[in-house]
């Protein structure tokens, strides 16, 4: 992702240690502009700068205007065009324009809001940042902007001077069943953004030799699902195609906000998945959730595509919804 996901708690940091610091949020953009709406650079008082809002574009006008932003102790908006050769120079084929919101933490953007936006992050709870560009008025928000939440898309309401930047916790993705495709889907969900567990209380199936450097969960699934907490920034797949393993974590994540949830298996083994679980009392609604057979139809072959087809079926369900 081009978004420093730790710019507020580097923001504070650089405050409580007397540096002084603001941070620059991209909150609106047109063209090919170098970095998405919601990327953030915080500069300290010094100079000293962590992120990014142009990928080396106008960082540094962006700075300047920073620091007289903090000791003048005001916000500002900035909106710069990027030319193609700049545009060109950090991977893009054609340039854009961007605005920039400018907020010294302290004299503008309140230490106290900022405690409360890292306490929601740290806590995993999806929160909203709020602020009125025209009145200076700020507040996090918890309810509504839904759409804006499933999407992860930060930007102005339609009204033009409330910007909402989304503040996500991470996406993870929990694989029960430690199998080839997981073996393939594991680095492939990291790169997409993930932080991706695979649990398995079979330690020939689970192990260091095969999963090295991953995090690996030798609890059963339903006890690994309850210990990791699944949330709605989490997907759930599962890949064992054996009822004692994959019922349960399905009984735990069908209870859950999960976005994603996907079961390995062919149509016959799905529709005895299916009827195993409305037994189990679950209800079709909620059944309907489950994926499966798993993935987008590619016709994938083989471990590696296969999981090409699940992180692109998690993709579109994250981005379009279900």
């Amino acid at each position: 992702m081009d978004v420093f996901e730790n710019a507020p708690e580097q923001a504070l940091a650089w405050h409580e240690a007397g540096r002084g610091a603001v941070l620059a949020t991209v909150v609106e953009t047109w063209g090919s502009a170098p970095r998405r709406v919601g990327a953030q650079l915080v500069i300290a008082g010094d100079g000293e700068m962590q992120g990014s809002v142009s990928g080396g574009c106008v960082e540094g006008a962006v700075v300047l205007e920073a620091t007289e932003a903090l000791e003048k102790g005001e916000q500002r908006l900035l909106e710069y065009g990027v030319s193609d050769g700049d545009a060109f120079a950090v991977g893009l084929a054609c340039g854009g324009t961007i605005r920039i919101l400018v907020e010294p933490v302290g004299s503008v953007l309140p230490e106290v809001l900022l405690r409360e936006l890292m306490e929601a992050r740290a806590a995993r709870q999806p929160v909203a940042y709020e602020v009125n560009v025209k009145t200076g008025a700020r507040s996090l928000v918890r309810n509504g902007y839904e759409a804006r939440f499933a999407m992860d898309r930060s930007g102005f309401e339609q009204e033009g001077d409330v910007f909402v930047g989304i503040h996500n916790p991470p996406l993870r993705l929990v694989i029960v069943g430690a199998v080839h495709i997981a073996q393939a889907l594991m680095p492939m969900a990291r790169i997409a953004g993930y932080d991706p567990y695979v649990v398995d209380p079979r330690a020939a199936f689970g192990s260091e030799a095969r999963f090295p450097g991953e995090r690996i969960l030798s609890d059963w699934p339903d006890e690994a699902l309850e210990a990791v907490g699944v949330d709605s920034r989490t997907a759930v797949v599962l890949l064992t195609h054996d009822p004692k393993l994959d019922d349960p974590a399905l009984l735990i994540a069908l209870r859950s906000k999960a976005f994603y949830i996907g079961a390995l298996g062919s149509k016959r083994t799905h529709a005895a998945r299916l009827e195993r679980l409305a037994d189990a009392g679950i209800e079709p609604h909620h059944l309907g959730r489950i994926h499966g057979p798993i993935g987008l139809d590619i016709g994938a072959a083989g471990p590696p595509e296969i999981a090409v087809a699940i992180i692109a079926e998690m993709t579109r369900v994250l981005r379009r919804g279900a």
